[in-house]
């Protein structure tokens, strides 16, 4: 018996999966055939002679490409651990193009061609997997319980067989575990049938290097690998390719994990009393990063918690701290901006300066105080040094008339005059 049934197609590739490789297995080998009377195909731990067409995945899953009908028949993979041998067993099933005589059926068939010993293995495998789907439904073609009941009205043992390839291409794209310990890349390429077959692995490594990050394949419409931090290094590329029973190409997707990187506003003023925004911004991460504030380095794991005077809000890569009723005591100082993904984290230090507020009618009546003194102190230094101006000027204002003129006459100047009339 098998475990499992694949469908190729000649001239196209397929991957054969060692189902639930265990890590502790030593070597897995492939065999066509029976294992008991066949030698291996291929093995992780022996070298064999090359062949273009076939190679190991991840040292576990067998790849073939350029199919041709000779690839029919039974695969078997053994895991070998220290004491157990856990097998896999698939069958491989190869189609050709048929003949143009059957384009009456459904173009969103591929008519393709089986020889008559996988026929029926192919109609219970249809009707079991496929016939009710909604796809199936909306073809229209021949119901499979006609198929199954006779077979000879499919001409030369040729069966419509539904297999769509997905459209466009595979998306990729990274998210952090719930834990926020662990990276997710997620590769989905929905929409075909049978799944598709998608396959990460790390971008710029060489095949024969053993030291991989990841290479894990999956046969579904998306396949999420999980990574953990202590695997992930900046700007590290991993790419997911895509290959499907139907299509030549094996399109890929890739995604560039990155640090947090940080920018803040300015350093903020706020004065007793008032209240004060603090913004702190992600502008680039991979996957997303999640924003925290911290009081200080004094205790650099103690976030802030939103409540009380602290109001947190975060508007996509945005966080934004509202500190209400400054208290020039406890509030002033620096605050921790902390942007952390699986890849790592970035911290960014966002200062903070608490003022006593400015008394404007004090200001205002301390200047005209201070006018006033200074016009006193100048009236009193003149006054010391020319008292006779303020008596001879008081006594002028008293006698004069409106046409009095008061010369002011220095005293040695007079007494010069004096002297010299005599």
């Amino acid at each position: 018996g098998t475990d499992e049934v694949v469908f190729g197609q000649v001239g196209g590739s397929i991957l054969l999966l060692c189902r639930n490789v265990s890590k502790e297995a030593t070597e897995v080998v492939w065999f066509q055939g029976d294992p008991h009377s066949f030698p291996p195909l291929f093995s992780s731990r022996v070298s064999f002679p090359p062949d273009v067409r076939f190679s190991l995945v991840d040292n576990s899953s067998l790849s073939i490409t350029e199919l041709r009908v000779q690839d029919e028949g039974n695969y078997t993979c053994r895991e070998v651990l220290n004491k157990t041998d856990h097998e896999h067993r698939v069958q491989l099933l190869v189609a050709s193009k048929s003949s143009p005589q059957l384009s009456f059926l459904p173009s969103a068939f591929h008519i393709l061609k089986f020889s008559p010993e996988s026929l029926w293995l192919l109609n219970q495998h249809v009707c079991g997997s496929v016939c009710g789907r909604s796809s199936w439904e909306r073809a229209r073609t021949v119901p499979c319980s006609q198929v199954m009941t006779h077979p000879a009205s499919v001409s030369d043992h040729v069966l419509s067989l539904l297999i769509d390839p997905p459209q466009a291409t595979p998306k990729c794209w990274a998210e952090t575990s719930s834990s926020g310990l662990m990276l997710q890349l997620f590769c989905s390429w929905p929409g075909g049938y049978p799944h598709p077959t998608l396959h990460w692995r790390e971008e710029g490594q060489d095949l024969e290097n053993s030291s991989w990050v990841i290479s894990s394949t999956s046969s579904s419409d998306t396949h999420v690998e999980t990574l953990n931090s202590s695997h992930l290094a900046h700007r590290k590329v991993f790419k997911c390719v895509g290959s499907h029973v139907v299509k030549q190409e094996q399109p890929a997707c890739t995604v560039e994990i990155k640090l947090p990187s940080l920018e803040s506003d300015p350093p903020q003023t706020c004065f007793v009393g008032d209240n004060v925004t603090l913004t702190c911004r992600v502008t680039e991460s991979t996957p997303a990063a999640r924003l925290s504030w911290l009081r200080d380095i004094t205790q650099p794991e103690v976030e802030i918690q939103p409540g009380g005077r602290f109001l947190i809000a975060q508007e996509g890569n945005v966080s934004r701290l509202t500190i209400q009723n400054c208290s020039q005591g406890t509030d002033g100082g620096c605050y921790v901006c902390k942007a952390q993904n699986p890849v790592g984290l970035r911290e960014l230090f966002v200062c903070l300066t608490v003022k006593q507020p400015v008394n404007i009618v004090g200001v205002v009546g301390a200047v005209v105080v201070l006018s006033i003194l200074a016009v006193l102190t100048v009236t009193g230094v003149v006054l010391y040094y020319n008292p006779l101006l303020c008596l001879t000027g008081r006594d002028w204002f008293l006698n004069a008339d409106s046409g009095d003129v008061l010369v002011l006459v220095d005293s040695e100047d007079d007494e010069e005059g004096k002297g010299s009339e005599e």
